[in-house]
């Protein structure tokens, strides 16, 4: 007989007010998720009308992210296949 991929759950084994309250949990922060979203994409939209370019913007955020030692790499390679492209 062959051993099953995930073991046998029993409605008795599983702690349903227990289970309730993660699904509630994630349900809530999945909603605040979403609002922050529209917060972001609220402010971008602001810098975009005061003149500034979001895409600039969004990749400065990225940049911001990486420490410096990471930055330093990403630029070097991306230097590195730019000039074997012929692109410098």
């Amino acid at each position: 007989m062959a051993a099953s991929a995930a073991p046998a759950v029993d409605a008795s084994s599983v702690a349903a007010d227990q289970l309730k309250s993660f699904i509630e949990r994630i349900e809530r922060l999945e909603e605040e998720k979403a609002g922050l979203a529209g917060d972001i994409k609220d402010v971008y939209a602001e810098a975009k009308g005061t003149g500034f370019d979001v895409k600039a913007l969004r990749k400065i955020i990225s940049l911001r992210k990486k420490d410096h030692a990471e930055r330093q790499e990403e630029e070097a390679i991306l230097e590195l296949y730019m000039q074997a492209l012929g692109m410098v």
